[in-house]
């Protein structure tokens, strides 16, 4: 799951509140959270811009303090399992001219005793590069496509894997909101890098506002802020999403310059015969562009 954020500790005025006070509990407001990503997510074709770079802080603005590097990638992802818990995912790099062709193929399941698989595809070798998947002391995040993202960070379901405690309630740019501590049960505990997460949930359209991830030894790692949010097809969508990574001191942006939802995804589009068969790919992808808004 993926906010912008040196606001940790301002920006929110509200009070402690106990889950028994709350209109929903903690893992409910999740669940429901959970369950319009995956929503959004199930049928979805998008264009992106992805850029990163180095940033510091100025007049307590944070800015790039180089020339980002700027990539363009379309996406299609849809959901599967009784309840699509399950996901599948692929991701093709439309430029830099010189990156043109590089793909990502991602499943994601709900079995906590399935990690993620991940799959890169390198145009200029003409071959398919099985990821390590998981986070534990032998390996490291996905990185998706050379930014702060990783597939972690990406992630919908998983919700079962978590203990969940409503902090503060009150409002945040504008919006009521939850403030939520995510700590993983062991079980998660041994393939993330985090040691808990913070979210801000718009308490009316169940989106995120907000994360804050911890490594860990407890110290803040990344900051998410979800922008642009606008409604589609239904749902509430983040249009502008900002990680900043404390740590690296790096941020990455992704903004969805296009989204078609609810579109028929072929089973087969989502293997890795996209990331090799260039006329395959661009075959089906024509067909799905027709759709894109």
């Amino acid at each position: 799951m993926l906010n912008l954020k040196t606001l940790i500790t301002a920006g929110l005025i509200g009070t402690l509140a106990t889950t028994a006070l709350a209109s929903d509990n903690a893992q409910t407001i999740m669940e429901k959270m959970d369950k319009q990503q995956r929503e959004i997510s199930d049928g979805t074709l998008t264009r992106s811009q992805l850029s990163t770079c180095k940033f510091g802080q100025k007049n307590k603005k944070i800015s790039c303090v180089e020339t980002p590097r700027v990539k363009v990638l379309e996406s299609v992802s849809k959901q599967y399992g009784e309840n699509k818990k399950d996901s599948k995912g692929v991701s093709i790099l439309l430029e830099p001219a010189s990156e043109r062709g590089i793909g990502m193929l991602t499943y994601d399941y709900d079995d906590p005793d399935k990690d993620m698989e991940s799959w890169l595809y390198l145009s200029a070798l003409g071959k398919v590069k099985r990821m390590a998947s998981g986070t534990g002391e032998d390996r490291e995040p996905v990185s998706v496509f050379g930014s702060e993202f990783t597939t972690e960070d990406m992630e919908t379901g998983n919700v079962d894997e978590y203990t969940y405690n409503i902090l503060q309630e009150g409002p945040f740019g504008g919006r009521e909101v939850w403030v939520i501590e995510a700590i993983p049960k062991p079980i998660r505990a041994a393939k993330t890098e985090y040691s808990k997460v913070l979210y801000w949930v718009d308490k009316e359209r169940y989106t995120l506002l907000k994360a804050q991830t911890y490594d860990k030894r407890g110290k803040p790692f990344k900051q998410i802020a979800f922008a642009a949010i606008e409604q589609i097809n239904g749902h509430w969508v983040a249009r502008d999403v900002t990680l900043i990574n404390l740590q690296s001191q790096r941020l990455s942006n992704m903004k969805t310059e296009a989204i078609s939802m609810n579109v028929e995804v072929d089973d087969e589009f989502l293997t890795q015969r996209t990331l090799t068969d260039f006329a395959y790919r661009e075959k089906t992808l024509e067909g799905l562009r027709k759709h894109i808004q």
